[in-house]
């Protein structure tokens, strides 16, 4: 299914994401319209382990299905910036290219060191990505060191 299908749709799949995933402790998600066919969504999810995704998207419904016309997802753990993911284009660094302008900004050089992201899109919710994500390796027993 996808959640894009239409605002209200979006809402409500926002809203109701702690009951999929048992792992979100708390959810600050808000979905803001700014009109009858856009809005914004803000906000943090939280998890155990002092992990949280921090949200912004900028969302259109003019069409149908909705699109994602801009986003910023950071990954903390307590103080800790991890990693994050953003639309902003880098048209030329080749190694983005196969899932332009998708990547995720990780360490050593975080803000300069990049990697495609082929998990994330404008057309389909990305929620469950990172979420999933996370749950495999910041979460889990033996998590993988990979991130």
């Amino acid at each position: 299914m996808n959640a894009l299908r239409s605002l209200s749709e979006y809402e409500s799949f926002v809203y109701t994401l702690a009951q999929r995933y048992p792992s979100i402790v708390r959810s600050t998600l808000t979905v803001i319209r700014r009109g009858a066919t856009v809005a914004v969504l803000r906000g943090e999810v939280e998890f155990n382990k002092g992990v949280r995704l921090s949200v912004r998207e900028k969302l259109s419904f003019v069409s149908t299905p909705g699109t994602i016309k801009g986003y910023g997802y950071e990954v903390w753990q307590n103080d800790e910036l991890l990693y994050w993911y953003d639309s902003q284009p880098h048209p030329n660094d080749s190694t983005l290219a196969t899932t332009h302008p998708h990547h995720k900004h990780v360490p050593p050089d975080i803000k300069h060191h990049r990697l495609p992201a082929p998990g994330l899109s404008f057309s389909q919710a990305n929620l469950p990505y990172l979420i999933e994500e996370i749950e495999q390796t910041l979460l889990a027993e033996n998590p993988s060191k990979e991130s």
